[in-house]
């Protein structure tokens, strides 16, 4: 589970209701909560949870612009290393937005700079189109869309598969082995002339072919991580949230276990 399933709530709350919802581990989203950027006490959170850190998202949204500083390849660094010391194979990081000139020009040769001196998986997430009255804008450079580079690997987020007007188990199947981790959500392709939004919602909530993927990805012997990554904002109370979770967590169980190859008797 996304610590983001529970935002804006603390760090401390969201491994709580991943472990009473019983997930397998924690992606860490480094935001301004100081505890996200803290190796010690994430450490000692996952110790008292009984849960690893499976992956740590860097500090890449508008609203973590100043976390760790401005410099964009460093952020990156920070985050390869907090995930080194958290033993993490992979570090999530978003395109470039298309104002950091500089680091887009050189984005994909940091992933795999960084990558290869830290010994950390760097995924590079898929993103989507920014709508604006209508209009499209680049908001992303060189893109938003990693399945496109020359890069070794890239996260795939079904809410953003959504809004980008891709059908996800295709992207998945043209990926390959460069597919390495996986945001588990779901989205609505938008509609014509209207304002599209981010939803992650829970799976199989949405148009996304969430159900369909998972199966594959077991089927060919897959070994990312799949990681919920759902809105639960509009919700009132935990035992709702754990509801959601819980609901999010057996349709996954669920799919890869009928995904999975059958053992011979």
């Amino acid at each position: 589970m996304s610590t983001t399933c529970v935002y804006p709530w603390s760090t401390e709350r969201a491994f709580t209701i991943a472990k009473l919802a019983g997930f397998d581990g924690v992606e860490v989203m480094v935001t301004r909560d100081r505890v996200t950027q803290d190796a010690d006490a994430l450490a000692r959170l996952a110790e008292e949870h009984e849960l690893p850190i499976l992956s740590v998202h860097a500090p890449v949204l508008l609203l973590t612009q100043f976390v760790w500083g401005t410099d964009p390849r460093g952020k990156l660094e920070r985050t390869a290393e907090l995930a080194g010391r958290l033993g993490a194979p992979t570090v999530v990081v978003h395109p470039p937005f298309s104002w950091q000139h500089r680091y887009a020009g050189h984005f994909l040769e940091a992933v795999s700079d960084i990558a290869r001196a830290s010994g950390i998986g760097i995924a590079v997430e898929n993103m989507f189109p920014w709508t604006v009255r209508g209009r499209s804008i680049g908001a992303y450079a060189p893109g938003w869309n990693p399945a496109e580079w020359d890069c070794d690997a890239v996260t795939l987020d079904f809410s953003h598969a959504a809004l980008s007007g891709l059908d996800a188990l295709e992207v998945a199947r043209a990926l390959g082995p460069r597919l390495r981790h996986l945001h588990l959500c779901d989205g609505a392709a938008p509609v014509a002339g209207a304002t599209a939004f981010d939803e992650h919602l829970p799976p199989g909530h949405g148009t996304q072919p969430v159900a369909e993927t998972l199966r594959l990805l077991a089927g060919s012997g897959w070994s990312g991580s799949v990681v919920a990554e759902v809105n639960t904002r509009r919700l009132r109370t935990d035992e709702e949230r754990l509801a959601l979770l819980r609901s999010t967590l057996r349709f996954a169980r669920e799919q890869v276990a009928a995904g999975a190859p059958s053992r011979p008797r």
